[in-house]
């Protein structure tokens, strides 16, 4: 970790809104005028789409299904490498993974390279002159035999909603934004499960905070194409395992409909619909005391 060249990351699975807390984080850096290197969690993966199905199909064919949470399908030695090199120096090098057709025609323009969907850019020195770094993705906190990437990290944050919900927005996801069926997705889920035991779940007693949303109406089979349940249906229980965030002083800027109370000392609760409004109250001193301390 570093004082000089701070590095801020949230982790979460798959579908639980990690780019939701991302641009709630954005409007924070926004608003304080900060120079930010981004690094998405996905440009970390070691295959590109193509050859990752051809690992995938390798590996059931052997009996244990390799996915993109798995260390073996992930480049945590270089992630902590980064984030050391930042942190000692505001130095590093980073790339992008392509999603779509409209980031692919972004990163050719401005690389003159011919990639597609599916592919990686090269990687390149990251923004000179930088206030922070700031990762998004699936392994911001994790810890190995191999790898200990949360060691780098000066402010870490967990998003992590209960796991029907996780499940309801994975499957809504995938099937309106990528070409997947429920059923498709289900599946992924199932393969999964071993390294979400393994390589996901144990981040969360890493961070320094975890943002946990849990619903308020019925969840119960998350794979019936039910609608993802609004901020509205949900409450978010707010954990901290550092000092100096006052949570009674959170809660009490807090209106009388956010239904906001302490269950105790280090864990706020409150209606869905504030999490934006917290994340920023709880958020923008932290933020403002690494920029003191640089």
């Amino acid at each position: 970790m570093s004082k000089q060249n701070p590095v801020v990351a949230v982790t979460g699975s798959s579908g639980a809104g990690t780019t939701f807390v991302k641009k709630a984080f954005e409007r924070i850096f926004d608003a304080k005028k900060l120079n930010v290197s981004i690094v998405e969690g996905d440009s970390f993966h070691k295959f590109e789409r193509a050859d990752m199905k051809l690992e995938v199909e390798k590996s059931r064919a052997a009996g244990k299904v390799l996915t993109h949470f798995a260390e073996d399908a992930n480049h945590f030695d270089t992630l902590e490498a980064l984030f050391k090199q930042y942190g000692q120096d505001g130095t590093g090098k980073k790339r992008y993974y392509i999603h779509s057709d409209e980031e692919a025609v972004e990163h050719n323009a401005r690389l003159g390279t011919n990639l597609e969907p599916g592919q990686f850019t090269p990687w390149e020195d990251i923004e000179s002159g930088t206030d922070l770094m700031f990762y998004e993705g699936l392994h911001g906190g994790v810890r190995t035999e191999k790898s200990d990437v949360a060691s780098q990290v000066d402010l870490l944050v967990g998003v992590v909603p209960a796991v029907n919900i996780e499940w309801i927005q994975k499957i809504h996801r995938d099937t309106s934004e990528r070409p997947y069926t429920p059923e498709q997705v289900a599946e992924i889920i199932l393969d999964r499960m071993p390294d979400y035991v393994k390589f996901i779940t144990p981040q969360f007693d890493n961070t320094h905070i975890n943002f946990h949303r849990i619903p308020l109406i019925d969840t119960s089979n998350p794979f019936s194409g039910q609608a993802v349940p609004s901020p509205e249906d949900s409450l978010v229980v707010t954990s901290v395992r550092i000092d100096g965030i006052d949570l009674q002083a959170v809660a009490d800027k807090l209106p009388a409909d956010a239904m906001a109370f302490l269950q105790n000392d280090k864990t706020l609760v409150y209606k869905g619909s504030y999490m934006v409004d917290v994340m920023e109250s709880m958020l923008t001193p932290i933020i403002d005391e690494l920029m003191a301390n640089k």
